[in-house]
């Protein structure tokens, strides 16, 4: 099962640190294992970004693959992040919410903080 748990650039580097991504109450599952069910939780998880941003910043989603449905207070090892998705540099506040985010290998994620 393909989860996208919203996050912040900030955040993501305490996580990365401890090795875990916990998990929140806004993590979003993908309906299936279509291109345009991911790609529609992806871009929500990017709107659940941007809310825990509160303002200008760069919205980040960590993508993983679980065998569960993780439920809030959980933790997903960082061996079972596939990848990040970031916007490049920052965004204004109130930039265009359905603008595309870049992927990111989870070897790039030192690169990216």
């Amino acid at each position: 099962m393909r989860i996208y748990l919203p996050t912040t650039l900030g955040r993501l580097a305490e996580d990365h640190a401890a090795g875990a991504v916990p998990v929140g109450g806004d993590v979003v599952v993908a309906e299936d294992e279509s291109e345009e069910a991911e790609y529609a939780a992806l871009m929500t998880a990017a709107d659940a970004s941007t809310v825990l941003l509160g303002g200008a910043g760069r919205r980040v989603v960590v993508v993983a693959d679980v065998r569960t449905a993780p439920g809030g207070g959980d933790r997903v090892p960082f061996a079972d992040v596939v990848a990040v998705h970031a916007d490049l540099e920052d965004r204004p506040e109130g930039a265009d919410p359905d603008e595309d985010l870049a992927w990111f290998a989870t070897q790039e994620v030192p690169d990216l903080l």
